[in-house]
């Protein structure tokens, strides 16, 4: 055949089935039929033969994959890109290809030795010859892709792989002849599919349905106007004919065994160079470093996932380990992105976890001005509860008014600049708000094993338990609300109804009574029922002592609400001798101060009720201040907004019967939140009588 496209193809001498290093090799060890695998082979060879010409490669023994030759490297012009195979297994086909490549006067250019990429397999071009699309996840790493783009001088577009069966990108990826693309969507994440779209129109598109993708529909040879595949359904093969593609299929089965068909085993070495079309590629790197306690803790391999997950690539380029139990350790890891929107994601999340740039690598803060009231720049960055700092002029300075969900706002006064952590509705114009990710760091505390592990009273790891023994968690909440109260501190309450429907509003008024709560925080509800308790012994309509329902008590708590109305406020209903006990009225005789935040759904609401959301926020921030911890007694609602205004460092307790709400509340990242699912009624009982147990004060212990 007289065709100025040529292929490389390599003999299956010796293909077999000899280890596994994919899915679809999984069971087929020393499965396949030699004979068959020839037979098939050649099919394709004379098919290829008719349309193109084919080079062949010698096969060698030892190297069974070495058929695959489309792994052989990566052709532009007279300049290939060798591979540097992921598995020890395949490592061995380099020298050979090598040779080869060399043998026929191409420009070979080999990448780091533990950089992995595996050539044609995992980059394809555009048959437009526009840019190259090149793959990452299972086999080739993204930081691959810089030296494609400036050794084949082409734009690299990198796509992200997230299905092991599709583990290469021609196994789910096939350009076609007009600017047509073959591909399984599935197989990508939602920003290479996002990518994909912006490149290709949708008419150009033919999304494949996973019958097909698993039958290597997508790992096809496409010349021209013929696509030759393994196999393809009715309706695939008619929607190829339908834009002029014909479809001739030749069975290879026997290479499905190992994970490959007819791309797998071809590798085309005539491609042609678009002399106006140049390097550009989009991949960004960053190295940043961690210190801590990175293994025992998780944290090291929590950043790790969360560059992975986030469609990153990472490299280790230093760890040191801590040498004594009380050491710490230290990371510097270069983090990769496929887009400067990608890598801002990952940053954020890292900066999250205490990731810092490098001493030599620290900027300034990016800022951007607020022009209308109550709304900020795009791109802000959205703090998080731990204590942050901003880079600005070179000096690093503590955000104030430490909050998660909020912007930071920056203004420079007489004193000098001031960062503070402000809520969207609260930015003035002419404030500037930071945005992307340079410039900012957070601080985490540093415990040592032993503050963590050993100390006989620390407070417990952040976690949720339904099996951890409620009364050893009690034990602990008590001796730090005995050790809060002795020491002048501040405990914040966040209650819901079911306080008061499980009985557990006699304790609670006991914590209130005996000064080991500061504040209170809840709805309309935990009012009400607590009040409509302790004046007709009922809530919900239940009588309390008997836990029947009352004739007519479906009404009691709209009476109750009438009552309180008709005197104003709880307050003045305590002055006038109508409210006599209960939590309400033990926070008025105590100067317990509290904010009942109203809802949609409420009831009356009682005129103690803020019914303004944003003041009743401004209320509830305002009650935290200065908090030591914080109990959030089965109130999913109310206890969320809480947590997205508590800063790191003080102790969260979540106690909910429901373990969806108690993981809720407490996954915040924090060592100092701790989830019990149990009974709120059980709990407070259970903390009232150990606190009881506790007879003397804590004292500080004084150094000698």
């Amino acid at each position: 055949m007289n065709s100025p496209i040529r292929f490389l193809m390599c003999p299956p001498d010796h293909y077999d089935v000899d280890y596994v290093i994919n899915p679809w090799m999984e069971g087929n060890i020393h499965k396949s039929s030699r004979d068959r695998a020839v037979e098939q082979w050649q099919q394709l060879f004379h098919i290829l033969k008719d349309h193109a010409v084919v080079d062949l490669v010698q096969p060698q023994p030892g190297v069974p994959d070495m058929v695959f030759t489309a792994n052989a490297g990566l052709v532009l012009g007279d300049t290939v890109v060798l591979s540097r195979f992921f598995h020890k297994e395949r490592q061995g086909e380099e020298p050979f290809f090598k040779q080869w490549f060399e043998d026929k006067g191409y420009t070979v250019h080999e990448l780091p030795k533990d950089l992995p990429f595996e050539g044609a397999g995992d980059a394809l071009l555009d048959r437009e010859g526009r840019w190259l699309w090149s793959g990452y996840g299972f086999r080739s790493e993204l930081d691959s892709h810089p030296y494609l783009a400036k050794w084949l001088d082409i734009e690299v577009l990198s796509l992200r792989l997230m299905d092991e069966r599709f583990y290469h990108l021609d196994t789910c990826f096939c350009p076609l002849s007009g600017g047509y693309l073959l591909y399984y969507p599935p197989a990508f994440d939602a920003y290479s599919n996002r990518l994909i779209e912006m490149r290709v129109p949708p008419e150009k598109r033919i999304a494949i349905a996973e019958v097909d993708a698993a039958n290597f529909a997508c790992n096809a040879v496409n010349i021209d106007s013929v696509v030759v595949m393994n196999k393809a359904s009715d309706e695939l093969k008619g929607r190829l004919a339908a834009v002029g593609f014909q479809v001739i299929e030749t069975p290879l089965t026997e290479f499905l065994k190992a994970g490959g068909a007819a791309k797998c085993l071809t590798l085309r070495v005539t491609e042609p160079v678009r002399v106006e079309v140049h390097a550009n590629v989009s991949v960004e790197s960053r190295t940043i470093q961690m210190e801590g306690h990175l293994l025992d803790s998780g944290l090291l391999n929590r950043a790790l996932d969360l560059v992975v997950e986030n469609s990153g690539s990472f490299k280790v380029l230093n760890f040191q380990l801590g040498e004594q139990r009380q050491s710490t350790s230290a990371a510097e890891v270069k983090v990769s992105a496929p887009s400067h929107e990608v890598m801002e994601g990952i940053l954020s999340q890292l900066i999250d976890l205490g990731a810092v740039a490098l001493p030599q690598d620290e900027c300034d803060a990016k800022l951007e001005p607020v022009t209308q009231a109550g709304v900020s720049p795009d791109n802000f960055y959205v703090t998080t509860i731990y204590p942050t700092e901003v880079r600005i002029d070179g000096q690093w300075i503590k955000v104030q008014n430490q909050r998660m969900d909020g912007a930071i706002a920056v203004t420079r006064t007489q004193s000098g600049l001031v960062a503070r952590c402000k809520l969207l509705r609260d930015l003035e114009v002419g404030e500037q708000v930071v945005v992307d990710v340079q410039g900012i760091r957070t601080v985490r505390k540093t415990e040592s094993r032993e503050q963590r592990n050993t100390q006989e009273f620390s407070f417990m790891s952040a976690g949720v338990s339904s099996e951890r023994r409620v009364e050893l968690v009690v034990e602990q909440v008590a001796w730090e609300l005995r050790q809060i109260r002795d020491q002048g501190g501040k405990v914040v309450v966040t209650a819901g109804p079911v306080v008061i429907h499980t009985g557990g509003g006699e304790h609670l008024v006991r914590l209130i009574r005996e000064g080991y709560v500061q504040a209170l925080l809840g709805g309309n509800a935990i009012a009400v029922h607590d009040i409509e308790q302790n004046l007709m012994g009922t809530s919900l309509g239940v009588d309390m002592k008997r836990g029947i329902a009352v004739r007519g008590g479906h009404r009691h708590h709209l009476k109750v609400i009438n009552t309180i109305r008709r005197y104003g406020s709880i307050a003045k209903a305590v002055e006038e001798g109508v409210l006599k006990s209960g939590v309400m009225y033990e926070c008025v005789r105590n100067g317990v101060p509290f904010c009942l935040a109203g809802s949609i759904r409420d009831d009356g609401p009682l005129p103690d009720t803020q019914m303004d959301l944003i003041k009743a926020q401004q209320e509830y921030s305002r009650l935290l201040e200065g908090a030591d911890m914080i109990l959030m007694l089965s109130s999913m609602l109310h206890s969320i907004g809480v947590g997205n205004m508590t800063p790191a460092g003080v102790k969260m307790v979540c106690v909910d019967i429901n373990p969806a709400v108690v993981t809720k509340l407490s996954d915040r990242g924090s060592v100092e939140s701790v989830g019990v699912v149990t009974d709120v009624g059980l709990f407070l009982s259970l903390l009232v009588q150990q606190l009881d147990k506790l007879t003397s004060p804590y004292r500080i212990a004084q150094m000698v």
